[in-house]
């Protein structure tokens, strides 16, 4: 070792942040993990309103919310098809969804 140099050490962005959420779009098998999601309530004009920790018709799912930005975004849900432990169903507008809670 070099005198003054400091060693690496090399990390998968997991093992910082290991991911609880699956979320996988039927049409095309898109799969995207994060670390939180929130159910989003919208106002009549389109703005947002509040989030929640349950999915509900007429909410949206966001994965990984930040202040002022997102990993994933769907439309609005138009119905729920399957809801049980660690699993979650959901048709959209425009897609249908499966959301797996992950074992850590």
């Amino acid at each position: 070792m070099i005198a003054g140099v400091q060693p690496k050490v090399l990390l998968d962005q997991d093992d910082l942040y290991p991911k609880k959420y699956k979320l996988v779009r039927e049409r095309d098998n898109l799969t995207l993990e994060g670390e939180k999601i929130r159910w989003i309530d919208w106002n009549e004009n389109g703005t947002f309103n509040s989030a929640h920790d349950e999915p509900k018709i007429d909410r949206s799912l966001i994965v990984d919310p930040h202040y002022t930005n997102y990993t994933w975004m769907t439309t609005t849900i138009t119905e729920i098809l399957e809801q049980k432990e660690n699993y979650t169903k959901f048709k959209t507008t425009n897609s249908v969804y499966e959301l797996f809670t992950l074992e850590l």
